[in-house]
């Protein structure tokens, strides 16, 4: 018997729609799924220890040889409630952010956006994700995923220090007027086969069928408000990808380079039936 592609997806809140029909649903069992956070997710596929991972998109500068999955991802039009900077200081005052190691894609981000109102990135200092010890550590810390969830983005301050909080999704569609992408799938190029698409498009469209479950389901494995989990998964978090995505991606590495934060590439490789027979 051969053995089964060995996917890895995110431990996250926002990626239960994605994956509930290889947990869940008529999907289940077709791959070998196991969970991490997102770098680890990445370390995963670059070590060959998965053929495919929910990845940051910024793998795909790191990853050459990785061909990303059209038609579902991870993304935001405007708020993404997920990807917060909470600061001492104003956004363009911000010399130097705390990020914990489970952020690589939200980290060039947070840089990108800071250096188009300072006009430099800013230092960026490794942390274990907890606000008090960030804020102590830096100007401001980077929150991903579900701690940032925990968070509540109005807030004006910490511990009785005055604090902003930014929303990377909304800093992002103000400073472009595009979606950011944060997540797509990516494989290997040689675990690549037909069916691996279809396969995770009809679980993401599962995981939209039983939303109203995963809504209810995730709200008490988090500790999360139902309205809150709801807004979230249904408003800020896309999980389609159009051309539109695709143009955002694109201009995501090419201000990056622009930094030089990566070296300069060529479009996301997506996958198509060309790549598949060749």
């Amino acid at each position: 018997m051969a053995a089964k592609t060995r996917v890895c997806a995110v431990s996250y809140l926002n990626t239960a729609p994605l994956v509930w029909g290889l947990k869940h649903g008529p999907q289940k069992d077709v791959f070998e799924l196991s969970f991490a956070l997102p770098s680890e997710c990445a370390d995963n596929l670059q070590t060959g220890e998965a053929d495919i991972g929910l990845v940051p998109i910024i793998e795909f500068a790191r990853q050459p040889d990785l061909v990303a999955v059209p038609g579902c991802g991870i993304s935001c039009k405007g708020s993404v409630r997920s990807i917060l900077i909470v600061s001492k200081r104003p956004f363009e005052d911000i010399n130097s952010i705390a990020v914990d190691h489970g952020s690589r894609t939200s980290v060039l981000l947070a840089q990108i956006l800071v250096a188009n109102k300072q006009g430099k990135c800013p230092g960026i200092v490794a942390c274990a994700p907890e606000i008090g010890s960030m804020l102590d550590t830096a100007d401001a810390a980077l929150l991903i995923g579900d701690p940032a969830l925990q968070i509540d983005p109005e807030m004006d301050s910490w511990q009785g220090h005055p604090v902003h909080v930014f929303d990377l999704g909304s800093e992002w569609e103000e400073m472009t007027g595009l979606p950011m992408v944060f997540a797509v799938w990516g494989v290997r190029k040689e675990a690549m086969r037909h069916g691996l698409q279809e396969t995770l498009l009809e679980s993401a469209a599962y995981g939209q069928s039983c939303i109203n479950q995963i809504i209810r389901i995730e709200s008490q494995h988090l500790g999360l408000e139902i309205s809150l989990v709801k807004q979230y998964l249904t408003q800020n978090i896309h999980y389609s990808l159009s051309r539109q995505e695709h143009v955002a991606m694109n201009l995501y590495f090419k201000l990056a380079a622009d930094l030089q934060l990566i070296e300069r590439m060529g479009e996301v490789p997506f996958i198509t039936e060309s790549v598949l027979t060749a």
